[in-house]
């Protein structure tokens, strides 16, 4: 079984201060235990970056036929269409 968000002694202490404490301290007892689980799901979460060079070498492979077509049937304006698309689509890959 994985391991608790946030662990049952803590929560139960929460719910004890809230008890003892009264409605006056009940935003930041709840702020605060919203943090810890905010904390904890920040260490769970994965890393969502790609480093994998794949696409670049792909993207740059495919772009040598694209801008020799668009440069003989359209001219420079076809080569900037492709050139940006390829920017555009290595940018959103990396993201």
């Amino acid at each position: 079984m994985s391991e608790d968000l946030v662990p049952r002694d803590e929560a139960q202490a929460a719910l004890a201060a809230r008890r003892e404490l009264g409605p006056d301290y009940e935003d930041e007892l709840a702020e605060r235990f919203a943090a810890r689980i905010e904390e904890r799901l920040r260490e769970r979460a994965p890393a969502r970056r790609n480093e994998s060079p794949a696409v670049v070498i792909i993207s740059l492979l495919v772009a040598i036929p694209l801008i020799a077509i668009a440069g003989s049937t359209v001219g420079l304006a076809g080569v900037i269409v492709v050139c940006a698309a390829l920017v555009l689509v290595n940018w959103v890959v990396r993201r």
